[in-house]
């Protein structure tokens, strides 16, 4: 194996209640009657997909869509800062994959301008070869864009790669880029069975571990 690629929203930080904290607080400032019926649909979107979601359901007037957007990004950035941590197992398992010569990448439908923040703020910036986000391409994830934006990067076919999700829009987008996938679930049931086509479902990234890679990756693919 030649590669490794992580999504970062609820994989490599629990930054999930604070999209919906962000989210929450700036579109109702706006009039929108922030439910959690209607937010549910949300997840799995970009930023920019969230706000146009909810203008169409609640039109407002006097603030641009993309200041709304900004809004909502500044909002979650400091978050981030203030309460931002590594989930359990990121700092190990990026190390069990470097000390292996693999290179690693991240594929992200988060905007662009969080990402070193997040990565700073993790103190794990160093580890990556490649960073793409949703912002650099044409769809975001369930589309396979961002990874298959991270392969080139990579300069690694899919066959030599893994990646790592927590969601199921996550999972669909890496496998539609043919790319072996494990699942570590963030908000949908553990069992849930939209998680069929995951090699492995996780707890944490701590289960993560130098046998269930070698089981995953025989020695004689490793580079």
């Amino acid at each position: 194996m030649k590669a490794v690629i992580f999504d970062m929203d609820g994989l490599l930080i629990d930054s999930e209640p604070m999209w919906k904290s962000a989210e929450s607080h700036v579109f109702s400032s706006l009039g929108v009657e922030v439910s959690d019926k209607l937010s549910s649909l949300t997840a799995a979107m970009t930023t920019r997909e969230v706000t146009e979601f909810w203008f169409h359901h609640f039109p407002w007037q006097n603030r641009d869509l993309n200041l709304v957007e900004q809004d909502v990004i500044e909002m979650v950035g400091s978050l981030i800062k203030e309460h931002g941590v590594a989930k359990k197992g990121v700092l190990q398992t990026l190390e069990l994959f470097q000390q292996h010569h693999c290179k690693i990448g991240l594929a992200t439908n988060a905007p662009q301008a969080l990402i070193p923040l997040v990565l700073g703020k993790l103190g794990i910036t160093d580890y990556f070869d490649c960073i793409v986000s949703s912002s650099q391409v044409e769809n975001g994830k369930p589309h396979p864009d961002v990874y298959l934006a991270a392969l080139d990067e990579l300069n690694t076919p899919a066959s030599e790669a893994l990646a790592f999700e927590d969601s199921v829009s996550g999972l669909q987008a890496s496998t539609a880029a043919m790319i072996r996938t494990i699942v570590v679930p963030s908000t949908e049931p553990f069992e849930s069975e939209a998680f069929h086509k995951a090699e492995y479902t996780l707890a944490n990234l701590e289960e993560f571990n130098t046998e269930l890679l070698a089981e995953l990756c025989p020695p004689m693919l490793m580079r």
